[in-house]
């Protein structure tokens, strides 16, 4: 073997090299973000990566042990003097040797990631499990001997109506002075759960305690985790973050990490721990940018789907991978931090995970039943959350309805030839002139087009980087409507669609959006493959919304509720062009942000919304795509922009799809087929 194949994620892009070629070096040419500014000397440590090993089925590769060339001096010298995180290399040191898949962490990357899972506004009735309580405690009586958690317990009793408290041996050990230190005056921080049970005193300190009392609510996705910080006295949002999932490396979607389990004796060990260090990073973060302690935050409510719920718990998800597709506990959680590996907050905080709804459907579908109350519905409501993992809702007060759908992580931007994550310099909105067949586009980090007077100036820091999902979505649903893509998904070729954009690219052909090769910068195309990645990942999403309408016996839904990143950034019209969802009036579509997050604040700042939330629950009927008759049916159907047999009447008040086949292959746009024989 002379090369060797390398595939970088989270960007998922890929190449073959030389065997002995540098990380760094391949990262370069790939365009992969990995920073380094000490020119490959081993001194900066920008460029650290952490390899892969085993089999990895999404990719179809196998990496060896022995794929990275061996630990060096160098390296070793870095670890010494300033510490580096064990299973991390150094990329400009490490050599490529066999077939690799390789993690580039979010502090080597150049471009921080955008938070698209920004929180929304949500009228919450505070009632939080956690709350803080000034006591005045009798002091200790030869006379009248009991011990100081005993008469603190019967201060809370007097002083605030709480029955009962418990405490654990971190609190116990800290009791006595700081009651002292106090003068017999204390703060105390109390966990209820809105199940019978004590108070849990979950920490207290001397006298009037004028610090913060925070939460975490966490919406853990298969691509994303977004943590919004709340004041638990308040509701107030105080800082928000996110960051890629760094179990991303074992595989984009949730089937791969299964198999991922399957076929590596302890993968199911190295994921949690992953999406564990990952998590807990992310709260470090936040509490240095927010400007506040680890003490201070008292509680997390977290929400994932099944898959990313058995990871986090630290049970294999093996089960997950096959009927009956059946889950550890459906039940709400409510453990330690502590429990979870979690390090950067209190060390005696709570963590709540909401219920699962079943095998495929997980707390973050019940996280955005939660923020969306389709139960309340007067007209029939299509929920949509859209992710790598597509959670559906449909339902009104009579009845609700439920399903995944595995959509991939086309729309996060991974599996595009030029895609990437929501970053700085990264394409997040594109038009096409029908006339022209000219683009104009947005980056993120810039509000002007590219066709405006500023724009080169505007973006020379963070250059053009590539296009992440919201801009390939818009890509494509342009190039339907510009006449450059066909009914089944087949891009034009330069004579056929009168542009030389449409460029030939092996046996099929590619939209040029943007080339600045001549200046060392990326040459960003939609390719064919592009095309059908997002092809699949649409028709996953609307065969499951039409599972759930024949259900419950309509073709027709009254209003669309767009959730997640995609919902925050694309709009309707887009995504009925490309047949995303339903054909519906585009007024009655509305985007609902991250719902899923919503509904982890919701449920942070409410112990009776959780109650609520995990009744509604068993009331929501579950169907199973993966064995449903007329799935395949459906998905097949909706492989067409936007569909084959549906059709779009409200789209078309709007929208004139041109008529054109590429498949004829006459040069003039499919107005003639070609004679056969």
């Amino acid at each position: 073997m002379s090369d060797a194949l390398v595939i970088f994620m989270p960007s998922g892009k890929r190449g073959r090299f030389a065997l002995g070629t540098p990380v760094l070096t391949a990262a370069r040419q790939l365009g992969v973000d990995l920073d380094s500014v000490c020119g490959g000397r081993g001194i900066c440590s920008r460029c650290q990566i952490t390899p892969g090993y085993g089999d990895f089925s999404k990719h179809g590769v196998r990496v060896a042990p022995d794929a990275l060339s061996e630990w060096n001096a160098v390296e070793q010298r870095y670890k010494d003097k300033r510490g580096l995180i064990d299973g991390r290399r150094l990329g400009c040191q490490a050599q490529i040797m066999g077939d690799v898949v390789i993690d580039v962490p979010a502090e080597s990357q150049v471009h921080r990631q955008v938070v698209r899972k920004a929180a929304s506004a949500h009228a919450v009735t505070m009632d939080p499990a956690t709350r803080l309580y000034l006591v005045d405690v009798t002091e200790p009586d030869m006379h009248e001997p009991s011990g100081d958690l005993e008469r603190l317990a019967q201060a809370l009793r007097s002083q605030w109506d709480i029955p009962a408290i418990t405490a654990g041996l971190d609190v116990l050990c800290k009791l006595q002075p700081t009651l002292r230190q106090g003068k017999w005056q204390v703060t105390v921080a109390l966990h209820k759960d809105h199940r019978d049970g004590p108070h849990q005193v979950l920490d207290l300190w001397p006298g009037f305690y004028e610090g913060g009392l925070y939460g975490l609510a966490i919406d853990l996705g298969s691509t994303t985790i977004a943590a919004h910080l709340c004041d638990l006295r308040n509701g107030a949002v105080v800082h928000s973050a996110g960051v890629m999932n760094p179990q991303i490396r074992f595989g984009e979607d949730l089937m791969s990490r299964v198999s991922y389990a399957m076929m590596n004796p302890g993968g199911e060990v190295e994921m949690t721990h992953a999406v564990r260090a990952g998590l807990d990073a992310l709260v470090a973060e936040i509490t240095v940018d927010a400007q506040i302690t680890a003490r201070e935050i008292m509680e997390a409510v977290i929400v994932c789907n099944p898959v990313m719920h058995h990871l986090l718990l630290g049970i294999d998800p093996v089960e997950l991978g096959q009927a009956p597709f059946a889950l550890a506990t459906s039940d709400a959680l409510n453990l330690s931090v502590r429990d979870l590996g979690l390090s950067a907050m209190n060390p005696s905080a709570r963590a709540y995970l909401l219920p699962c709804i079943a095998g495929h459907v997980g707390a973050d579908a019940a996280a955005v039943a939660l923020s969306e109350s389709p139960e309340t519905s007067d007209d029939l409501v299509l929920v949509v959350d859209v992710g790598t993992n597509a959670e559906i809702l449909l339902g009104d007060r009579r009845k609700v309805l439920a399903c995944s759908s595995p959509t991939g992580p086309a729309f996060e931007g991974a599996q595009i030839s030029a895609g990437q994550r929501a970053a700085p310099g990264a394409i997040e909105r594109l038009e096409i002139d029908p006339v022209t067949k000219e683009p104009r586009f947005r980056v993120i980090g810039c509000d002007l087009w590219s066709d405006e007077p500023g724009f080169a100036d505007a973006t020379a820091q963070i250059g053009i980087t590539g296009i992440c999902g919201s801009g390939i979505i818009e890509a494509v649903a342009e190039m339907r409507m510009a006449g450059l893509l066909d009914a089944s998904g087949l891009i034009g070729s330069g004579a056929q669609t009168g542009t030389a954009r449409c460029i030939p690219e092996g046996r099929t052909h590619a939209y040029l959006i943007h080339d600045a090769t001549a200046t060392g910068g990326p040459r960003i195309t939609v390719t064919q493959g592009d095309i059908r990645a997002i092809q699949l990942a649409k028709s996953a999403l609307y065969a499951g919304a039409r599972l759930l309408m024949d259900e419950i016996g309509t073709d027709q839904v009254d209003r669309v509720v767009l959730a997640g990143a995609f919902g925050a950034h694309i709009s309707p019209k887009h995504a009925m062009v490309l047949g995303m969802i339903p054909d519906a009036p585009l007024g009655r579509v509305t985007s609902a942000g991250n719902a899923a997050g919503t509904g982890a604040r919701i449920a942070l700042c409410s112990v009776a919304a959780r109650a609520g939330i995990e009744a509604t629950v068993t009331r929501i009927h579950k169907i199973e795509t993966a064995i449903a008759p007329r799935f395949q049916e459906h998905f097949v159907n909706a492989n067409a922009l936007p569909h084959a047999v549906d059709s779009f009447p409200e789209l078309s008040r709007i929208v004139t799809l041109p008529e054109v086949n590429f498949n004829a292959g006459d040069g003039e746009g499919g107005r003639r087929k070609r004679r056969r024989g």
